[in-house]
């Protein structure tokens, strides 16, 4: 006779999901699609972190979670998988993440990358993935996801979220219009971000619903089902719009000329962090020993460490420095003072 240990797996597996069960859209049928899927989200702030929440309670087989950053406690109030501690800890958010989904959902197997997403290693990054979500906080790496599925032929669903705004679009290449067909070039001029407009946390939870039941169809075969429009909605206005995307745009460069720039590296720049007032220095691909660089920092300001991150905190500054040498340069939105600090104090 089986025990009660022996048993109890296989009934809680089933219970666990039986109310997504029912629904007609998924079945038993759907849910086992789900179980075989492997989706990459980009990005682990807001919208990241919903839309994994999402999908591994949804019981999606496998999650690769990319990100560059770390909790603070300004991402309280809407990154819905962190807590105090996590951002007292400075914990990375693909590695935080991690730890809080396998609380909920042992089931899901969930590879946690703290990195940022370059040309250099993105084939690498999402090679394993059928499907990418984008939860990012700029344009320069959604079009290089953008060049990157299109190139692959793999789908992937482009979100956004900033004040009370959400919007997200479903990118099937080959069938549906890519991001370049929709905007040819990155917005020009003075873009809001939630540091200078503020965030609702609703309007993120609501970009991140929306592509997660995108996703769901996708990995359950309801391609049929798959909204076709860039949708876009103001919370707080009540104001709903949409705009075609069923059809890729007659010479586009990407979808029609396969001019994967973005791939390439061309022009890629800094990017400054949404929410604060910082620049990355991403051009630093070498290990870091903690312990030696926290004992040559100690002499000249206030310095922590733990096993994935290094903060070092001098006058207005913090350098935050990962595993791999990439740093967040905060109290500074100036390229070349950014790298003055790096190299002065981490090394060029």
């Amino acid at each position: 006779m089986a025990t009660l240990s022996e048993i109890r797996p296989a009934r809680f597996s089933s219970e666990r999901y039986s109310r997504q069960v029912l629904f007609a859209g998924i079945g038993e049928a759907g849910q086992e699609k789900l179980r075989a899927a492997q989706v990459a989200i980009v990005g682990c702030g807001a919208t990241g972190a919903a839309a994994a929440s999402l999908l591994a309670r949804a019981g999606t087989g496998r999650l690769t979670l990319i990100d560059r950053d770390f909790v603070e406690e300004s991402n309280l109030q809407r990154q819905v998988l962190f807590d105090e501690a996590d951002a007292r800890d400075c914990l990375p958010k693909a590695e935080a993440a991690k730890r809080k989904i396998a609380l909920f959902n042992s089931e899901v197997a969930v590879e946690a990358r703290v990195a940022d997403l370059t040309p250099a290693n993105i084939h690498e990054l999402l090679a394993s993935a059928e499907l990418v979500l984008d939860a990012t906080d700029n344009f320069e790496t959604r079009y290089l996801v953008n060049d990157y599925a299109v190139e692959q032929n793999k789908p992937w669903i482009y979100s956004a979220a900033v004040g009370a705004y959400a919007a997200t679009m479903n990118v099937l290449p080959g069938e549906t219009a890519c991001l370049a067909c929709i905007f040819p070039e990155p917005p020009s001029g003075t873009v809001e971000t939630c540091d200078t407009a503020g965030i609702l946390n609703s309007a993120v939870n609501l970009a991140a619903s929306l592509a997660v039941t995108e996703a769901m169809k996708l990995a359950v075969g309801a391609r049929e089902q798959v909204r076709r429009t860039l949708l876009c909605c103001d919370l707080w206005a009540n104001q709903w719009s949409e705009v075609s995307a069923a059809q890729p745009r007659a010479g586009c460069a990407v979808c029609e000329q396969r001019n994967f720039r973005h791939l390439r590296g061309e022009g890629r720049p800094h990017i400054t962090l949404c929410g604060r007032n910082s620049v990355q220095i991403h051009e630093h691909g070498r290990p870091v020993n903690f312990k030696e660089l926290e004992e040559r920092l100690r002499p000249h300001g206030h310095v922590r460490s733990n096993s994935m991150l290094l903060r070092f905190e001098r006058g207005e500054h913090v350098l935050t420095v990962f595993a791999d040498g990439r740093a967040l340069i905060q109290g500074t939105t100036d390229v070349a003072a950014a790298r003055t600090l790096y190299a002065r104090y981490i090394g060029s």
